[in-house]
């Protein structure tokens, strides 16, 4: 757990930060540009924002998973992100749900540690889409350190395999968002020297 447990607002702020990103896609080509995510595009990394954002409100109200067989962009793929960011801050607002235990592959959980997991993934998709469509890097920097911080700690215990590269060299003095994003596994180079 990170020194300051998550809440609701944090979840507003990184919501609101990694739309901006999604609506500032305003050439049609960057739809179909790669990302530092190298499995997927603009278009489908955006895809998994709405899923993730739809599955974990699912989730922490005990139903089940959406149907992902889908595109759930549609022709408004800004819109599917609000609906679906809506969807979810509206089942971390619930009183208590924060306290609550629930079950996951790796033991029980409490939302807290859910939504922290889900805030550390958009923090670090965030900088994907940054980078990839070329807009600044504009993400609550004291958000990104307690992912940063949090992140650090569960992978010291948990296999990386499958979900996240290898940590990658970043600058000691680098922006917390590129060592957050070094960390899970993105090469960050550009304008950085680079620490040993």
């Amino acid at each position: 757990m990170t020194p300051q447990s998550p809440n609701p607002e944090q979840l507003t702020r990184t919501l609101d930060a990694v739309g901006r990103l999604v609506a500032g896609i305003e050439d049609e080509d960057q739809w179909s540009a790669p990302t530092p995510c190298t499995d997927w595009t603009v278009r489908e990394l955006v895809v998994h924002l709405v899923d993730l954002n739809r599955l974990f409100a699912r989730m922490m109200n005990d139903q089940a998973p959406p149907d992902r067989s889908a595109d759930p962009l549609g022709a408004d793929p800004v819109g599917a992100y609000l609906e679906s960011a809506e969807s979810m801050q509206a089942a971390f607002d619930q009183p208590g749900i924060l306290d609550r235990l629930y079950d996951g592959p790796r033991g029980p959980v409490t939302g807290a540690v859910r939504l922290q997991w889900r805030m550390s993934d958009l923090l670090t998709h965030g900088w994907d889409l940054a980078q990839a469509t070329g807009q600044p890097a504009e993400l609550p920097e004291d958000l990104a350190e307690q992912a940063l911080s949090f992140v650090r700690g569960e992978l010291a215990t948990q296999p990386r395999d499958g979900r996240f590269g290898p940590a990658q060299p970043v600058a000691d003095d680098a922006a917390v968002t590129d060592r957050l994003a070094a960390f899970l596994g993105r090469p960050v180079t550009a304008g950085k020297v680079l620490s040993d």
